[in-house]
């Protein structure tokens, strides 16, 4: 990549802040799963469905997304709000890539002209703003896309051209990280680098020799 700037695309969820649906659904719906295979379903069922992508997408409230979501899966509604309203106090940072997000600041710092650091994460509206409120180091970014904010959702080529447009980032001196492999492929598809996110360490492997 030479001396020109390279930007670095942060995911969020399972990422940089804790996101484990399994975990979610156990707390609320004890009742309903007995197993973690059976918690694996429903969360399937509630976050892969075409509802909750339109409330990440910003098309959808909480309030329409719990009674469909409820009245579909035959769930209590009452449990089922008390599931949403509880997510942003579930997206907690991941220590462990935190402290490689903090050094890449460093080196950022270090080299002002030569690297920057963004987020491009598919978050409903009402979680972006509490994750915006409690959490400082969301100042460390340069810049970043909410889907909700956009009506725009991974893994549509959309939003990633969206970031470049509104950053100027060169796709071939961008890297995406991210959890889920579809997203990836559609960062690369674009021509950005991609690393399918599996652990802050395999990360740091990753990443650093493409910021040589």
């Amino acid at each position: 990549m030479g001396q020109t700037v390279q930007n670095v695309v942060f995911d969020f969820g399972a990422v940089l802040f804790t996101w484990q649906p399994g975990v979610l659904i156990k707390t609320h719906f004890s009742e309903h799963v007995a197993t973690p295979e059976q918690a694996a379903v429903l969360a399937r069922a509630v976050f892969g469905h075409a509802d909750w992508h339109s409330f990440d997408r910003g098309v959808l409230s909480a309030h329409t997304v719990s009674e469909r979501t409820a009245a579909r899966l035959g769930l209590p509604e009452q449990a089922f709000r008390a599931l949403i309203d509880g997510i942003a106090e579930h997206l907690q940072p991941m220590q462990d890539t935190l402290a490689v997000l903090a050094q890449l600041c460093t080196l950022r710092d270090q080299q002002p002209d030569q690297l920057q650091l963004y987020f491009l994460s598919n978050m409903p509206v009402p979680y972006a703003r509490v994750l915006e409120q409690k959490h400082a180091f969301l100042n460390w970014f340069d810049g970043g896309v909410f889907s909700g904010d956009v009506q725009l959702v991974k893994p549509e080529p959309e939003i990633f051209e969206l970031l470049e447009s509104r950053y100027a980032l060169v796709p071939g001196n961008t890297i995406f990280i991210d959890d889920l492999a579809d997203n990836v492929a559609s960062a690369r598809a674009r021509g950005w680098h991609g690393i399918h996110f599996e652990s802050a360490r395999q990360l740091h492997a990753q990443l650093m020799p493409l910021l040589a």
